[in-house]
């Protein structure tokens, strides 16, 4: 009997240890956006608009619920969730054309869990890549200049992260009201 409960214990040990490693491996990214660098590059540049819009993603889709991504102001508009899968689409549109390999390829609907984290994956990579480079990127093997990709997904995507914040608000869950945008953290 002891033998099967040893085992029975070890068996429940391994599972949490084995939750706790993943709950860690998944922690997202842009809960806060890191510390600025000491100079100023083309790169780093563009890697810190994408920490912005991250930051703000990441916290505009915080603790959203059933009812506040079903929610949408009129018949002829987007529910929160339809604007959380358009800034997914933005994301990887990002991604696929700053990227040479390692594009995200996902055919398949995602759920809102699965939206969110991907989306936050995607810039998080992209924003990686600008500030891992030692050269400036180029991009003349992209289909469009790299100019339409800021002014295009990136500040698309910010401006539906407004969105959600303001969709979230109508249904009766508030952002965040300790997210500072302007220093990339939480207030204290």
């Amino acid at each position: 009997m002891n033998r099967i409960r040893i085992v029975f214990l070890l068996f429940a040990l391994m599972l949490t240890v084995n939750n706790y490693a993943q709950s860690a491996m998944e922690k997202l990214p842009f809960s806060e956006i890191e510390a600025y660098p000491e100079t100023y590059t083309s790169n780093l540049l563009v890697a810190r608009m994408v920490d912005g819009l991250g930051f703000r993603y990441y916290w505009a889709t915080d603790g959203l619920r059933k009812e506040d991504l079903e929610y949408k102001i009129s018949e002829s508009s987007r529910t929160s969730k339809e604007t959380i899968a358009h800034i997914y689409g933005l994301s990887k549109f990002i991604r696929n054309s700053v990227l040479e390999d390692n594009k995200d390829e996902t055919k398949e609907e995602l759920d809102f869990n699965d939206l969110r984290k991907q989306t936050l994956f995607n810039l998080k990579l992209v924003s990686d890549s600008f500030k891992n480079s030692k050269d400036t990127f180029m991009f003349n093997d992209i289909s469009v200049p790299f100019w339409n990709i800021v002014n295009g997904p990136i500040s698309d995507a910010l401006w539906h992260c407004g969105q959600v914040v303001m969709l979230r608000r109508a249904s009766g869950n508030p952002f965040n009201s300790k997210v500072s945008v302007f220093r990339g953290k939480l207030r204290e």
